[in-house]
């Protein structure tokens, strides 16, 4: 039986090798090197991150920083560049959605889903 680390290391070179991945690469270096949407793109990340914190912290957001947050989506959506990093990243997240889905599955049938308890 293959060592559990070894096929793990396997499924980390796949994902880099995979067509999402480079698909991800490309469009975030694209951004990276244009300034004006590598700080757009910065602005974004970083209100997001902040956003997170807070809730996470169980921090009341306010209506001023939800606008905000909204105004800062609506900016970068309307950049073609960061717009198509967007869908790249969402397209890797799907992928890695479908394979923890494959790897956990030992698991939902040891223990079963919310749903098959019903």
């Amino acid at each position: 039986m293959a060592n559990i680390y070894d096929s793990a290391y396997d499924l980390e070179k796949a994902i880099r090798e995979s067509d999402e991945f480079k698909g991800l690469k490309a469009a975030y270096d694209k951004v990276m090197a244009d300034e004006s949407a590598k700080k757009m793109f910065e602005d974004f990340r970083n209100t997001q991150m902040q956003l997170q914190e807070k809730q996470m912290q169980g921090q009341e957001i306010s209506e001023e920083e939800v606008e905000k947050a909204k105004g800062v989506v609506e900016l970068v959506q309307q950049h073609t560049e960061i717009s198509k990093l967007m869908e790249e990243e969402q397209r890797l997240n799907v992928m890695i959605n479908d394979v923890s889905r494959i790897i956990t599955k030992p698991l939902e049938e040891l223990y079963g889903t919310p749903e098959q308890e019903q």
